[in-house]
């Protein structure tokens, strides 16, 4: 019952955040500084996960080749299609989801126990959307952005990796890159995207909108943005994996 009631509460907040603001002009303003905020404070760890996670998932995918008939130019397409597919959208949401996530919750919720929130309502304003649609629309934007990043920078550190190694030529590499290629990968890489992004930013916000109390107040609505949202985004995973692939 507890379960269905914050999903409850959690409809209604969407429900507020997303009626028509009053002057648009300002929001617009604030989509842009939550957009460049989000990216500028999250491109150096997307880069250093996602170059890592495709060089090691070219060593590893190596290692099982080694002594096979098989072509080794199939290390680049198997590398391809998994960080297309899995890594890059479902790492990179995981990392954002308790980097920016945290940062949401922690933002709002300050602000719900200093009680800037109730002086929002108290003039007439509608706090739900001031304080979390620039939010939510400023993730929504830039995180798919920073996974279409990740997937291109996984491939790269996918090929330097072979290379440095002496697993398979560059040329190698990029045969495997491009045989096969099926663009609908992409496209279901992407709708990943936006469906996790739309998960870490709504449920952070709504993790610090709720906050009652103090600074451990705060704290544990930072933490529950976190869990919640890595929750969302592996329930989502298995969704549209099912629905979009099968």
């Amino acid at each position: 019952m507890k379960f269905l009631q914050n999903f409850g509460e959690y409809i209604l907040f969407l429900k507020a955040v997303f009626t028509k603001p009053e002057k648009l002009k300002i929001f617009r303003q604030q989509i842009i500084t939550e957009s460049y905020n989000i990216g500028n404070s999250s491109y150096g760890i997307i880069a250093l996960i996602s170059t890592f996670i495709g060089a090691v998932s070219t060593i590893q995918i190596g290692y099982q080749f080694e002594g096979s008939l098989l072509p080794d130019y199939l290390i680049g397409r198997i590398v391809r299609d998994s960080n297309i597919l899995e890594f890059a959208p479902t790492i990179t949401a995981l990392v954002l989801g308790g980097k920016v996530g945290s940062s949401i919750a922690s933002e709002i919720g300050t602000m719900k126990v200093t009680e800037q929130i109730d002086a929002l309502e108290i003039m007439g304003i509608n706090a739900a959307s001031h304080t979390s649609f620039a939010k939510i629309i400023g993730g929504v934007i830039t995180i798919p952005m920073l996974v279409l990043y990740a997937m291109i920078l996984s491939l790269v550190g996918g090929a330097v990796s072979g290379w440095l190694s002496g697993i398979i030529s560059v040329e190698g590499f990029v045969k495997g890159l491009r045989t096969g290629f099926v663009g609908y990968n992409v496209v279901f890489a992407m709708t990943k995207a936006y469906t996790f992004s739309f998960i870490i930013t709504s449920i952070s916000a709504f993790q610090g909108f709720r906050t009652v109390g103090g600074a451990l107040e705060v704290g544990e609505s930072s933490t529950n943005a976190v869990v919640y949202s890595c929750i969302g985004i592996i329930f989502f995973d298995f969704i549209l994996s099912q629905l979009m692939l099968f």
